[in-house]
C-alpha cells in the first residue's frame, strides 16, 4: 500500500496506510500489556500488606508474557485469581524479604535443649522464634505465636518423648503443616532422644536429623545449610574447553551472550553494542544455530533486526548481577526508598547519579529495572546519557519499597 494523495497526513507526514496500521497494532499491544499489568500488581497480600510486581514481555499480542515477583505468600495467591491460560504464560519469581525465619516449637520440659538450638541459629543468620523470647508479661500467647506462624519461613519442632504427648505442640505442627502443604513454610521435624520409628506416622517420610551430645554441632551446621539453602553437593566442575559461567535461569549460551553485551556496553543502552550474529557466535564459540535459538530465548531483552543482534535496556537490569559489581535490583529499590523517604533527593537523574557516586552504565541498569515494572515515570528522551532524564515516583514506587521492606 502507498501513501493517499488526497491531503491526509498523519504524524506530520503524508498518510501511509502501512505505518499506520504499525502504530495501531503497537497501541493495541501496549494497552493490552498495561490491561495484564494492572490486573496482577493490584493483588495486595491481605496480612502483609505486600503487592506484586509484575513485568509484561512480548511485542506482539499472541507472545504477551508475564513475570510476577513477590513473596512465596503473595504468589499463591496470585496463582489462585489466575486463569489457566494467564498461568500458562507467566513466570514466577519468588522473593525473599530478609533472613530466613525459623519458629521453633517445643516442650518446655525440653527448654534447655531448646534454647542452645535457637541461639545456634540465631548466630548464623537465622532469625529464630522461641518462647521465651517473644513472649513477655501481659502478652496473648495466642496472638504472639499466630505471629510468629505467620511469618516463619521454616517451621521447626524438637521431638522428645516428652515433646510428642504435648497437646501444645501437636497444635503448633498442625499449624506447621499447614503451611507447608500451602507453600508457604518447609517443616522440619528435629529429634532429640527420640528414635525414628517413634515419629507420628505423619512425619516419617520427612528427613528427621537427630540433636544428641555428639552429634550436635554436625546436625545443626547441616540444617543451617539446609534452611540457607546450601547445597552439600560439591561444585559442578567446568565442562572441557568451555568457559564456566553462573547459573542464569538461562541456557549456557544465551547467558555466554548476555555476558558480551553486559561487559562491552558503554552505557547500559539500547543497542549498545551492536552485534552480527556471526561476531556472536565467535564470541561465545558456538554455531550459528545456537546463537539464533539463544537470541530467540533472549527475545525479551534483544532485539534482531538484518542478522543483527541489539540488546535492550532491559538486559542489563535482568544480567548485570552475575557480571558486574553491582546489582541493579538492589540499586532500584535504593532508588525507590530515597523517592518515597527522602525530601531532598532531586529529580534530575544525573544529579541523582553523582549522588550515589554511579557512572550512566550502572545508573541505566537501575533505571531499567524501575521503567520495566512501571515504578517510576518514564521520561525518555533522545541524545541523553540515561534511559530517562528524571526520576519521579508514582503509587507503585510506594507499594514496591513497601513490599521489598
Amino acid at each position: 500500500m502507498g501513501e493517499v494523495s488526497v491531503g491526509l497526513t498523519y504524524k506530520g507526514q503524508p498518510f501511509n496506510v502501512k505505518n499506520f496500521i504499525e502504530d495501531m497494532e503497537k497501541a493495541l499491544v501496549e494497552t493490552a500489556k498495561e490491561h495484564l499489568r494492572s490486573q496482577f500488581d493490584s493483588i495486595r497480600h491481605p496480612n502483609t500488606g505486600e503487592f506484586a510486581t509484575v513485568i509484561v514481555y512480548g511485542e506482539r499480542l499472541d507472545d504477551l508474557r508475564l513475570s510476577i515477583e513477590g513473596s512465596a505468600q503473595l504468589l499463591e495467591l496470585v496463582k489462585e485469581r489466575m486463569n489457566p491460560e494467564d498461568l500458562e504464560v507467566t513466570s514466577f519469581k519468588t522473593l525473599q524479604n530478609g533472613p530466613p525465619k525459623a519458629f521453633l516449637s517445643y516442650s518446655f520440659e525440653d527448654s534447655e535443649v531448646a534454647e542452645k538450638l535457637a541461639k545456634e541459629l540465631l548466630a548464623n543468620g537465622i532469625d529464630t522464634w522461641w518462647a521465651e523470647w517473644e513472649i513477655g508479661s501481659g502478652d496473648s500467647l495466642r496472638q504472639k505465636i499466630d505471629e510468629g506462624l505467620g511469618n516463619c519461613t521454616h517451621f521447626l519442632v524438637l521431638l522428645t518423648p516428652k515433646a510428642i504427648e504435648k497437646p501444645w505442640v501437636k497444635l503448633e505442627m498442625d499449624a506447621g503443616l499447614v503451611r507447608r502443604v500451602s507453600g508457604q513454610a518447609k517443616f522440619v521435624p528435629v529429634r532429640h532422644g527420640l528414635p525414628v520409628g517413634d515419629l507420628p506416622p505423619l512425619l516419617t517420610g520427612m528427613l528427621s536429623p537427630e540433636l544428641d551430645e555428639n552429634t550436635f554441632s554436625v546436625a545443626v551446621r547441616d540444617l543451617v545449610n539446609d534452611i540457607h539453602g546450601v547445597s552439600r553437593k560439591p561444585l559442578l566442575g567446568p565442562a572441557p574447553a568451555t568457559t564456566s559461567l553462573p547459573s542464569t535461569g538461562y541456557s549456557q549460551t544465551a547467558t555466554a551472550i548476555a555476558r558480551v553485551f553486559v561487559e562491552e556496553t558503554k552505557t547500559g543502552m539500547f543497542a549498545d553494542p551492536q552485534k552480527s550474529v556471526d561476531e556472536l557466535a565467535s564470541a561465545v564459540a558456538s554455531s550459528i544455530e545456537d546463537v539464533e535459538d539463544a537470541l530467540h530465548e533472549l527475545r525479551d531483552f534483544v532485539t534482531v533486526s538484518f542478522e543483527r543482534a541489539l540488546p535492550k535496556p532491559e538486559l542489563f537490569a535482568q544480567f548485570d548481577k552475575h557480571f558486574m559489581d553491582w546489582s541493579p535490583e538492589e540499586d532500584a529499590l535504593r532508588i525507590a526508598a530515597d523517592l518515597i523517604n527522602d525530601p531532598t533527593l532531586p529529580h534530575d537523574t544525573a544529579e541523582v547519579a553523582a549522588r550515589y557516586g554511579w557512572e550512566p552504565r550502572r545508573m541505566n541498569a537501575a533505571l531499567s529495572y524501575l521503567l520495566a515494572r512501571k515504578l517510576i515515570v518514564d521520561y525518555k528522551v533522545l541524545a541523553s546519557d540515561f534511559n530517562s532524564i528524571r526520576i519521579v515516583k508514582t503509587d507503585a514506587t510506594r507499594r514496591f519499597v513497601k513490599s521489598r521492606s
